[in-house]
């Protein structure tokens, strides 16, 4: 059977079962049907956090396939089979992916979290919410100019982009505000995936409701003819936009096929954006749990390096290890290996692709000083051979290693990587969490600090676009930002066909924006876009439903 198929087929226990189960009582949860409901976090705000938290992260993510999702499930079901009090908090699917190249976010096999369809398809409305929010915010500044301008907003200098959660490379430059002078101001304009823009950043870095409205308030729409920053504050739409977003702020409560509970909140893209669920839902999961197993998007250097210089230095969070993924098959690919050949053993290969895998873990402990613990996805393709070299490496540096057979076992198959990281967590004292940059930096220092720690580069460039914005936003007064690079998820670098671990290459920051209300900097390496487009067979090709309502083709 196919990732679907499995997901139809499993058996689920009631959501309210789910909640009774750890504790949440019956007035924080809102039911939307039996299998999903939401967790008010205001009915739980006496809990303290007393659960241990895990990052999952990866090794540089390749066309082999890692499996960092279906590991993250598989780790908590082995949690849960060890009989480990033990919950998720994941991000939630964007749409654009799941028609695009990437398919379903929801895990593989029986490590998936259901409903598997809902979930990937439009679930809650979270996704929905938040386009809504962030295009009554565009639709609001232009209506003001529109209306007399007040503000005296320079329209040549319009911040905020409207958004939609599909891949569309047809609206990421647009021309708006055509027809006369009763259809707005012609402009130039654009569009962003939800997943990237300021309000869905905004969103997952909020501690609550208040703290929401807050943050969209400080967005910046534009610059006034004068020079001055122009806010949404300023605008008025905060209001109106938390308002959009009340129920949106309540973690999504689903459950695995083993039935461990699973928080799915937020859904910003670690190449693109800073990659990490809802601070509200890993601070829920925290009090509700022992072990509270949480994912970063893509390899280390993009979703763990984002999670702990971004979301732990906002939100006071720690992790008290991290869980690096890999695959023999994608290690050999980033040893020189085709994908056609990748179920052949090699050896050379094997040992060359290592490289890319012990860079992460040198970044994890040496950087960041956490405890690691490396999960190898296990594919029936691997040889004894192959195997034991990879156990040898990890055994040379120290590091725990375990197989995972979580696609093909659910939590069965993933209890001795449930084990490791349990003793690892027994034996380890409370590590103190070190960031790559510290705050006073510039933000050239903290992209070059971030370029030459995690990425192994050995300059940085910046174009006189980046270069004018970098130094207009610190004399604006954002200086003090943490910073998110945005660059591809294929390579340490900025080109995507740099596999193994490249060293002492140049990066080339292209370009610079503002994220205030999520409380960041924003900066683009390389070619990378916040609007992805469809490749030329989208998965969307695939995806159907028949007369009785069954959906197919979702991966």
């Amino acid at each position: 059977m196919n990732d679907i198929q499995i997901a139809q087929a499993a058996k689920l226990k009631p959501i309210t079962e789910i909640a009774k189960k750890y504790n949440i009582p019956e007035d924080a949860l809102m039911t939307f049907g039996p299998s999903i409901a939401k967790v008010n976090p205001v009915r739980l705000r006496d809990l303290p956090q007393k659960g241990k938290l895990i990052l999952v992260s990866a090794i540089t993510p390749t066309t082999a396939g890692e499996g960092k999702t279906t590991v993250s499930i598989s780790l908590a079901d082995g949690l849960t089979a060890i009989s480990k009090k033990t919950m998720l908090a994941l991000r939630e699917p964007s749409m654009g992916p799941v028609f695009g190249m990437k398919g379903g976010a929801t895990g593989g096999g029986r490590s998936q979290v259901l409903p598997m369809e809902n979930i990937n398809l439009h679930f809650t409305g979270d996704f929905h919410a938040i386009t809504s929010a962030n295009n009554l915010l565009c639709a609001m500044v232009d209506n003001h100019i529109q209306q007399g301008n007040q503000l005296n907003i320079d329209v040549r200098q319009v911040r905020v982009r409207r958004c939609m959660d599909m891949n569309d490379r047809q609206l990421r430059h647009i021309v708006g505000g055509l027809g006369g002078t009763g259809n707005g101001t012609p402009r130039e304009d654009g569009f962003d995936i939800t997943a990237a823009s300021e309000v869905m950043a905004s969103f997952c870095m909020a501690n609550d409701l208040a703290d929401l409205k807050k943050r969209l308030g400080n967005i910046v729409v534009a610059r006034n003819r004068d020079g001055e920053n122009v806010t949404c504050a300023q605008i008025g739409a905060q209001g109106a936009m938390a308002a959009m977003l009340r129920d949106a702020m309540m973690p999504n409560l689903v459950q695995t096929i083993d039935h461990t509970p699973a928080l799915i909140h937020g859904g910003p893209f670690a190449n693109i954006a800073h990659g990490c669920n809802s601070i509200v839902a890993t601070k829920t999961a925290l009090q509700l749990a022992d072990y509270v197993v949480t994912e970063a998007g893509f390899g280390a250097d993009l979703g763990a390096e984002k999670f702990i210089d971004i979301k732990c230095r906002a939100s006071g969070l720690r992790p008290d290890c991290v869980v690096l993924v890999a695959t023999i098959r994608a290690l050999k690919h980033h040893g020189g290996v085709q994908k056609a050949d990748l179920n052949t053993e090699n050896i050379p290969a094997l040992e060359a692709g290592l490289e890319n895998l012990l860079a992460h873990i040198r970044n994890v402990r040496t950087v960041w000083n956490l405890p690691v613990v490396v999960a190898i996805n296990h594919f029936i393709s691997d040889s004894e051979a192959e195997i034991k070299t990879l156990q040898a490496a990890m055994d040379k540096e120290g590091v725990p290693c375990s197989f995972s057979d979580g696609w093909a076992k659910g939590g069965e198959g993933a209890k001795e990587l449930a084990q490791d990281v349990v003793d690892l967590l027994a034996k380890e004292t409370k590590h103190e969490l070190t960031f790559t940059y510290p705050d006073e930096l510039s933000l050239f220092e903290k992209i070059e600090a971030i370029a030459k720690k995690i990425y192994h580069a050995g300059s940085v460039t910046f174009s006189a676009q980046a270069k004018k914005i970098l130094t207009q936003l610190t004399e604006d007064g954002f200086g003090h930002y943490p910073v998110c690079i945005a660059k591809t998820q294929y390579s340490f670098s900025d080109n995507p066909k740099a596999l193994g671990a490249p060293s002492g290459f140049e990066l080339t920051i292209r370009d610079a924006r503002l994220s205030g209300g999520a409380g960041f900097v924003v900066v683009f390496a390389g070619d990378i876009i916040a609007m992805p487009g469809l490749p030329k067979q989208p998965a969307a090709l695939n995806v159907d439903v028949d007369e009785n309502g069954v959906i197919s083709g979702i991966f």
